[in-house]
């Protein structure tokens, strides 16, 4: 299994799934990329295991200071396969539920590699773990794809993903 980085981020609840974000895209850029064989065939699974490097990072606050509903954490990185950049692609995460503590964001990813883009989005509750991404479509090799995307342990040094790729 490859290992997941995260860098760079800032600390906060929805940067953390920004990272967890950019990196189910780029787990799919990765594994697209690095799949020796060829595509597998339609209506067979692909299954990925990737790291990533996030290289741009930034936080709207909207609003009152704090989360609040608008806010948004926008990133952007690179797909990473044994030491060799593989993809690229980014995203946004954007606060739609605010409760207490309790902030729920929608998280929106593409990924370009070499056979196609993917594209993925989620709900996440800020500390809630694993988070499972749908994957919703792609180009290329990957039009038509759906899948799950699972993180675990994000935002940190032991992040990992699996995408588990339909097409």
């Amino acid at each position: 299994m490859r290992s997941l980085h995260l860098a760079g981020l800032r600390a906060s609840g929805l940067g953390k799934v920004a990272a967890a974000s950019l990196a189910a895209v780029a787990v799919g850029a990765l594994a697209a990329d690095g799949a020796e064989a060829g595509p597998p065939a339609r209506g067979r699974v692909e299954v990925l295991e990737l790291t990533v490097r996030n290289d741009q990072y930034t936080s709207v606050d909207h609003g009152p200071a704090g989360p609040s509903l608008g806010d948004m954490d926008v990133y952007s990185g690179t797909g990473v396969e044994d030491g060799r950049d593989v993809g690229r692609g980014g995203g946004t995460c954007q606060v739609i539920h605010v409760r207490g503590a309790a902030v729920t964001a929608q998280c929106v990813i593409t990924m370009e590699v070499a056979r196609g883009s993917l594209t993925m989005q989620s709900l996440w509750t800020k500390g809630e773990s694993p988070l499972d991404m749908a994957i919703t479509g792609g180009t290329g090799a990957y039009a038509g794809a759906r899948g799950v995307a699972r993180f675990q342990d994000i935002a940190t040094p032991d992040e990992r993903v699996r995408l588990e790729i339909l097409r």
